[in-house]
């Protein structure tokens, strides 16, 4: 089995920052993709930004400019940098890691959610 296990959300003003951090742990030979969803109640999980084992990175459109996603190949670590942060980007957020086990079979795996709050 594979644990994923998002932290960093919290409450800010608009205008601030957030970065968040995912860590995915257990039965892993290889990470391939990895990758942050935001989800509102009554809504469909929407991709934010994804990031390949190479490094190539996808934005969202309503993020980029904004949002920074990084990884690390040998801790098996990625993070999210929320900049310019809106009302709009309230929700909870999720990590996805695509994972490669030592019995070499491939499979996503979603972390609990983060929340991420936008007020004054």
């Amino acid at each position: 089995q594979v644990q994923v296990m998002e932290s960093g959300g919290g409450l800010v003003q608009p205008g601030g920052s957030l970065r968040l951090s995912c860590s995915a742990s257990g039965n892993i030979f290889t990470v391939y993709e990895m990758a942050w969803y935001r989800q509102a109640p009554g809504k469909q999980r929407e991709l934010v930004a994804s990031i390949s084992a190479k490094g190539s990175t996808n934005y969202a459109d309503f993020v980029k400019g904004r949002f920074v996603i990084s990884r690390d190949n040998v801790m098996n670590t990625m993070s999210l940098k929320l900049n310019t942060l809106k009302h709009a980007d309230t929700d909870v957020y999720f990590c996805m890691v695509n994972v490669m086990s030592r019995i070499l079979e491939e499979k996503e795996y979603w972390g609990q959610g983060t929340q991420v709050t936008v007020s004054t």
